[in-house]
């Protein structure tokens, strides 16, 4: 008898366990609210209650609206036709021409024009579906987002309506009154209105051609960040580097690391580990081992300073360098000075602070030294040493130098080589002559003027002029304490003979540390960027939330 009483009440207490765990209970039953007709055909839908006539069902926290519906109550499944309606939480509403939707599951099926909305976008496609459990969306047939300005289409994709965020793949385009991004991976955020990028990429604006394969772009204020393969096209120039920034409300764009701007238009190409570009002031900043390329037909000069900056309109470039300003000009001129000065529309270079210009043997010292492009044919046309004038020329057969100097020293060339230095005022030389390679004399003098003639870059002539005076010196009688005059400073090492004696060692290290950052942030760029903090804590203005319960409302 004690058995069969314990057993009776195991059995009411499972009863009554499972009665409290039924689908009713919990809410998640689908109910049929309201419709003009109901009936059952078990002949043409076996098992399902059929509504007609402005049907209202409810399942949770989600209502839907349509003209006719097929309750399977069993299954917990409902088929739906015509002007279907699907609202989620009062903020995430759908509308189709058919839908099915299974209460167990949670998951809901929509074709034919399907509309999706939310607070901030709406998606149009052909075929949705749609999960409640994880607040995911799905498409694979197409679809247009509509968010704001922005109009995005993709082949596939998925929306999380609880992240507010659209995750596309194959065939993305967003386009705006401002912008045109493609992609085939693309995430974008609705409320903040953020795309990060990945793989093959391009965002067209009026001005720039943007690409990337790693980046992030915000389409309300049209600035971005790349980090993979990136580079901005903007009237014939290519900015490129490892990571780019870019802000188009201010015209400007940042590179990090391997920085590379190529300008078709002026013929150079600059490079540094750093550089800021400042479109509307036609302006760029470059440090960490900067370095300008200027090229012609037949040459190519070289630029390098600590800093270097670029600005003014096509054509009439200015470019200054600091500290530590160094040049290096094909096949063999090079220059050192604290900073350079370059103006492109005259063809004007100027070495200023302790400057030194070497060309083939000659090193040319002063207090401030110009040389002169000729801008129609880009060849050097002169050079003008003012104040305190030196040149200096190693004797090739010996083990002297041939010097002279005064106030101002001016040079003329021909095809690219130095053939004539006039020196002025208060003029002085020394002078090795050779006959048949012998040494037969040294000459020293003074005058107003001095004219050195040179071939193949060497001194050949030496002339004093006005008001000359001078001796020849048979070499033994000249003594060496006497054979420099005052003044006198031989800089040959500091003579640049290739493009990377421009750096020096300080400079070379941001090389490696580029280096070092580009291995360390190799495996990151490979996966899609990081959410951006400026996305994670972005905080919506006015958010609406979608009320809409009623049909008729």
């Amino acid at each position: 008898m004690k058995t069969i009483f314990l057993q009776l009440i195991f059995l009411l207490f499972c009863s009554g366990f499972v009665s409290a765990q039924t689908p009713e209970s919990n809410g998640k039953i689908i109910k049929l609210l309201h419709s003009n007709f109901t009936d059952v055909n078990e002949y043409e839908v076996p098992g399902a209650k059929i509504a007609t006539g402005n049907v209202q069902i409810q399942h949770d926290s989600m209502y839907i609206y349509c003209n006719k519906a097929y309750l399977f109550e069993k299954d917990n499944y409902v088929k739906l036709f015509g002007n279907v309606k699907i609202i989620q939480d009062d903020t995430l509403q759908m509308t189709s021409k058919y839908a099915e939707y299974n209460g167990v599951d949670k998951i809901a099926y929509a074709s034919g024009n399907v509309v999706m909305t939310s607070p901030d976008s709406s998606l149009k496609s052909e075929k949705v579906y749609y999960d409640r459990n994880t607040g995911i969306a799905y498409y694979n047939d197409h679809a247009t987002i509509t968010n704001k300005e922005n109009t995005l289409k993709s082949k596939s994709g998925k929306y999380y309506s609880r992240e507010l965020k659209y995750e596309f793949r194959t065939e993305v385009v967003i386009t705006n009154p401002e912008t045109i991004i493609k992609s085939n991976h693309l995430d974008y955020y609705e409320d903040s209105g953020h795309a990060y990028l990945f793989g093959p990429s391009t965002i067209d604006n009026k001005e720039n051609h943007i690409y990337t394969e790693n980046g992030f772009y915000d389409t309300r204020l049209n600035e971005g960040k790349m980090i993979q393969n990136s580079f901005i096209l903007y009237d014939n120039k290519r900015i490129e580097a490892d990571e780019m920034y870019y802000d188009e409300k201010i015209s400007y764009a940042k590179g990090i690391n391997n920085v590379k701007i190529t300008d078709t238009i002026n013929n150079t190409i600059a490079t540094s580990h750093f550089a800021e570009v400042f479109r509307a002031n036609d302006s760029v900043y470059m440090t960490k081992k900067p370095l300008i390329e200027y090229y012609t037909e037949k040459d190519t000069s070289y630029f390098h300073a600590k800093n270097i900056q670029i600005v003014g309109p096509d054509k009439q470039r200015i470019i200054k360098g600091y500290p530590d300003a160094r040049m290096y000009r094909t096949p063999d001129m090079s220059g050192k000075s604290d900073s350079l000065h370059y103006d492109q529309k005259i063809g004007l270079l100027q070495l200023i602070g302790k400057p030194v210009v070497f060309n083939g043997e000659s090193q040319l010292t002063g207090d401030l030294i110009h040389l002169i492009n000729n801008v129609t044919t880009e060849k050097l046309d002169s050079l003008k040493v003012l104040n305190n004038a030196f040149v200096i020329q190693k004797d090739t057969l010996g083990t002297g130098y041939n010097q002279a100097k005064g106030i101002n020293m001016y040079g003329k060339f021909i095809d690219d080589e130095i053939r004539q230095i006039d020196l002025v005022q208060n003029a002085e030389m020394i002078y090795y002559l050779y006959d048949d390679g012998v040494l037969q004399g040294i000459d020293k003098g003074i005058c107003s003027k001095i004219v050195l003639e040179l071939e193949e870059k060497k001194i050949t002539t030496a002339t004093r002029m006005i008001n000359p005076e001078g001796t020849t010196y048979p070499p033994e009688e000249f003594p060496e304490n006497a054979r420099k005059l005052a003044g006198f400073n031989w800089r040959g090492d500091e003579r640049i003979y290739t493009v990377d004696e421009l750096f020096t060692d300080e400079e070379l290290k941001h090389d490696n540390t580029a280096e070092e950052e580009v291995k360390e942030n190799k495996k990151i760029n490979e996966q899609p960027m990081e959410i951006q903090e400026k996305t994670l804590n972005f905080k919506r203005k006015g958010k609406a939330p979608n009320v809409i319960k009623n049909r008729d409302e």
